[in-house]
Order: C-alpha cells, then sequence, then structure tokens
C-alpha cells in the first residue's frame, strides 16, 4: 500500500502555494509515496481580499480537518503574520479538537514550510511557534536540518529556508521563490517522504 503524503497550505499571494508544489515534486520522485495537496479555508472576506489586491485562489481542493487522519504524514505550509503562522491556518489548527480528542494525529510524521516578507521576518520562529500545534496532537516533527547540503550554508545570496523547513522571502510580495529555495522545497519533500516510508514499514 502506498505511503500517503499530504501537503496542506494557505497561501495569500501564491509563495507558499509555489514552495508547496515544488515539494509535491520531491516528495512524488519517492518510490511507492502517493502526494495529495490541499488547501485550507480563506476565513477572509473577498471585499478584503479585495483591498489586499490578493489573487485568486490555486485549484488545490479545500481540506477539512477530518481528512488530515487519512494521511501517514503531513507537511504544513503558511506565511508568517508577526512571526507567527497566518490566522487563516490557526484557525484551520483551531478546528482540529475531534482529531485531538481521539489521538487520530498522534504518531504521524510532520513537516513544516513558511513564507516571510524578509529575513528577520519570522523564518525560524514561524516554524518554532507552529510546533506546538504538533506537540498536543502527538505528531512527530520531521524537520529538514542539514540535510539538503552545500545551498543551506549559502551567505552570499538572499534566501529563506532553515532547518526546520524550506522557506521563502516574499518582500513587498512581487519577489519569488528563487532556484536555490526551489532546490530546498523539493528536497524536503523527497526527505520527508523517505522518512514517512520507513516509518510506515517499520510500524
Amino acid at each position: 500500500m502506498a505511503t500517503k503524503i499530504y501537503i496542506v497550505y494557505y497561501s495569500t499571494y501564491g509563495h507558499v502555494e509555489k514552495l508547496a508544489y515544488e515539494i509535491s515534486k520531491g516528495a512524488s520522485s519517492v518510490e511507492g509515496v502517493e502526494v495529495k495537496v490541499w488547501q485550507v479555508p480563506e476565513t477572509l472576506p473577498e471585499e478584503v481580499l479585495g483591498k489586499l489586491h490578493a489573487p485568486p485562489k490555486g485549484d488545490a481542493p479545500i481540506i477539512t480537518a477530518s481528512e488530515l487522519a487519512e494521511a501517514d504524514g503531513i507537511l504544513f505550509g503558511f506565511p508568517t503574520r508577526f512571526g507567527m503562522m497566518a490566522a487563516q491556518f490557526k484557525a484551520f489548527f483551531d478546528s482540529t479538537g475531534g482529531l485531538w480528542r481521539t489521538q487520530q494525529l498522534a504518531g504521524k510524521p510532520a513537516g513544516i514550510f513558511y513564507s516571510t516578507a524578509s529575513q528577520g521576518g519570522g523564518q525560524e520562529t514561524t516554524a518554532l511557534t507552529a510546533i506546538t500545534q504538533l506537540v498536543h496532537h502527538g505528531m512527530i516533527f520531521v524537520p529538514v536540518g542539514y540535510t539538503a547540503g552545500p545551498g543551506m550554508f549559502e551567505i552570499e545570496k538572499v534566501k529563506g529556508g532553515s532547518p526546520y523547513g524550506s522557506g521563502t522571502l516574499a518582500g513587498d510580495g512581487t519577489r519569488l521563490p528563487t532556484e536555490l529555495e526551489l532546490q530546498l522545497a523539493f528536497h524536503q519533500g523527497k526527505y520527508f517522504a523517505g522518512i514517512t516510508k520507513k516509518f510506515k514499514a517499520s510500524s
């Protein structure tokens, strides 16, 4: 039976969405792994999104909390708001009380990816503060660490991402994920899928 990896994201301007699909490519490159990309519900009204000049949402289906239990491993992605996950994603986590009560996510591998406006805008704190959600569900956090190679140590180029997970810098919203950031995203997907596959086989 295939190992099911769910990639669940929220994206306002498309930066996290782009990372999500690159992570999906990496996870799909692992034999015996089935990947599905989802997005969480938007909580802002269309009027507000229009004032924010947010583009239309992507084609990924909207996930419900109960569907998380179907996955063998889950990667969660979100933009930051003041160094923490966006409220839309926190609202989604808040809807998982039923899963928490029955501990249906306990023991499942989980990872995190993110977007911030700047290098000092929460590239580590966004992931660090999000881990509390995983802990209460009893999930097993799988960081990237420094497994992605020399690119992790690049200091001449502006880049997102950290040992916690892949990331990008949105700037004023016009900057898109760079090749270096996408490489880390692909690696995270492949690495996470491999870990989840091994974990499932041994359990």
